[in-house]
Parts: structure tokens; sequence; C-alpha cells
């Protein structure tokens, strides 16, 4: 009975894990509005989800892992700013991505842009803390990047 009750939690425990998914959201007005009611900076994500291989190597060893799910729930609001070449996005989506590129000077995927942003009288108003791409190591060598950054702020 007991081995039957700690192999039905463990299974459940693995369902839990599983289940911390993370929310990334492609809106930056509404995240802003996020970041502002939980003091958590913005995490932008500069990506070309279909295609680029290094952002899809990123989300694998590091943005899908436990220990990333759990830092980033604590840490920041995630926003994918996504440049795909077989899925459309919105027109709204694209013109918004195309001036986030713009403005942070982005030329390669994947980048990663770690600010605190506002929005005043209608204007998004952005204080860039730093920015990192795809680093060799895993999740821990890429949060202790992260962390290194956001202790800036």
């Amino acid at each position: 009975m007991k081995k039957t009750l700690i192999a039905l939690m463990f299974i459940l425990g693995s369902y839990a894990v599983e289940a911390q998914e993370l929310v990334w959201s492609n809106n930056l007005r509404n995240s802003i509005e996020v970041s502002k009611k939980t003091k958590k900076p913005l995490l932008l994500f500069f990506t070309g989800s279909d295609w680029c291989g290094w952002c899809i190597k990123l989300q694998n060893e590091v943005f899908r892992t436990p220990e990333f799910v759990k830092w980033a729930n604590e840490n920041v609001v995630l926003v994918e700013v996504d440049f795909p070449r077989r899925t459309a996005l919105a027109p709204e989506t694209t013109e918004q991505n195309n001036q986030l590129q713009q403005f942070f000077a982005v030329q390669g995927y994947p980048t990663v842009w770690f600010v605190n942003a506002t929005i005043n009288d209608g204007k998004i108003n952005i204080d860039k803390l730093g920015s990192t791409g795809y680093l060799a190591g895993g999740p821990k060598v890429w949060l202790e990047t992260a962390n290194g950054i956001l202790k800036k702020k």
C-alpha cells in the first residue's frame, strides 16, 4: 500500500512540474501593465520561432527547464517578440515587433533584452537593463547571466 501511494505521489508530482507552464505574451502594452502590478521587469525574447535553430536551442536548453520556469515566474514578465517565416502574426503584432526590433537594434536571433517599461500619456518609455542571447551551459549559466543583468536595476 505504501509503495502504491508513493508511486502515485511521484506520478502526480511529475504532472505538477509539467503543468508549470510559462506564460509568454506577445502584447507589449499588456505586459507593461502586468509588470507595473507585479513590480517585475520585462524579459523580451526576440526569436524566429519556426526557423531559428539557436532560438529553438535556447528554448529547449533553458526556457523549457524547471529551473527557468521557477526563476521566470518569480522574477520577470515574459514577452515573445517573434519573427516567424511560416506563421502569420496579427498585423498589429507584426508592427509592434518591427518597432521593437528597430528600437533595440536587434540584428540576430535569439536576442533577449531585460527592461523596465512604463506608459506615460499613451507613450511607452523603456529603460534598458541589459541583453544576452544563447549561452552554452544550460539554465545555470544562462540564469547567472540574467541575474547579473537584473542586479543592475
